[in-house]
């Protein structure tokens, strides 16, 4: 199977994807099939589709976790209203050109709300 391309994602968006239940790979084809970007893929028709299963298995699993968290009061709404921040920040970020320096000090920022978000 082939790497995906570099060029699909900044790097803070792959140092996110490193820290998720997800690769790249997965990543891509979630959002190809959700058609929010036009990826070709260089893997055969049943390697593709036994990603496709895959990533849909983790994405329902993420959805049962969030469910489940947030339903025994783990995840306060305070905690959910953090992430949805952090989420619109990378969801302007994804797309413009930041500072190789300046990536560090965003996933520094990211990991210590995280951090404390999630504190047990």
């Amino acid at each position: 199977m082939s790497k995906p391309s570099d060029d699909n994602f900044s790097n803070i968006i792959r140092q996110i994807i490193k820290k998720s239940l997800f690769t790249e790979r997965q990543i891509e084809i979630i959002l190809k099939r959700k058609n929010l970007a036009d990826s070709q893929f260089t893997i055969s028709k049943g390697a593709f589709y036994r990603q496709v299963s895959q990533s849909r298995d983790k994405l329902i699993a993420l959805c049962y976790s969030w469910i489940l968290l947030r339903g025994l009061g783990v995840l306060s709404s305070d905690d959910i209203d953090v992430i949805n921040r952090l989420s619109e920040q990378i969801s302007v970020i994804k797309s413009s050109d930041v500072f190789p320096e300046r990536e560090e000090e965003v996933m520094v920022v990211i990991q210590e709300l995280l951090n404390r978000t999630c504190k047990l």
